[in-house]
């Protein structure tokens, strides 16, 4: 039978989690294997820069604070060596430094995760890190603005000379 002393470390390992996940915007869970020392250094450097943090948990701590958190239907994500990713500021940067690092390695899969609070497939995952940053979107659009105003500028600048 197991010490009570490890039970309780283990319940305080799941509360902690818990309370990691309820305030996390972006839970993503990722098969890890084959992935090298220096390969998850690198991404914890990069994920840092996002607020996020990625650690290495056991699935069935992981299966706990899920549950006491209220989600279900993410045990069959829990299968084999699992990272977990938690973003706290923002969901799509930490998505992208994941994404990018899939695209290089073949053997590192996302296995999908919880969004805001909505349970999301690893398909969704990476239609979101696909997107264009913030800045990028607000630069398209500053752009697309300007061009019309621009356009504007110019119609009115002729209809005056036509009347004068």
């Amino acid at each position: 039978m197991a010490n009570q002393k490890i039970i309780d470390q283990k319940k305080n390992e799941v509360s902690e989690l818990a309370e990691k996940i309820k305030t996390a915007k972006l839970v993503l869970l990722a098969d890890y294997r084959g992935v090298n020392v220096e390969d998850i250094t690198s991404i914890r450097a990069n994920l840092r820069k996002t607020n996020s943090e990625y650690k290495v948990i056991k699935n069935n701590i992981t299966r706990r604070a899920l549950k006491e958190c209220g989600y279900e239907g993410l045990d069959e994500l829990l299968e084999g060596p699992t990272a977990v990713l938690l973003g706290y500021e923002d969901y799509l940067e930490p998505s992208k430094v994941i994404y990018e690092y899939t695209k290089d390695h073949d053997f590192y899969k996302i296995k999908g995760g919880i969004i805001d609070g909505k349970i999301v497939s690893a398909e969704e995952i990476i239609t979101l890190a696909k997107l264009p940053s913030r800045e990028v979107l607000i630069g398209k659009l500053a752009g697309a603005l300007l061009g019309t105003i621009s356009k504007l500028a110019v119609a009115l600048d002729q209809v005056s000379k036509q009347k004068a």
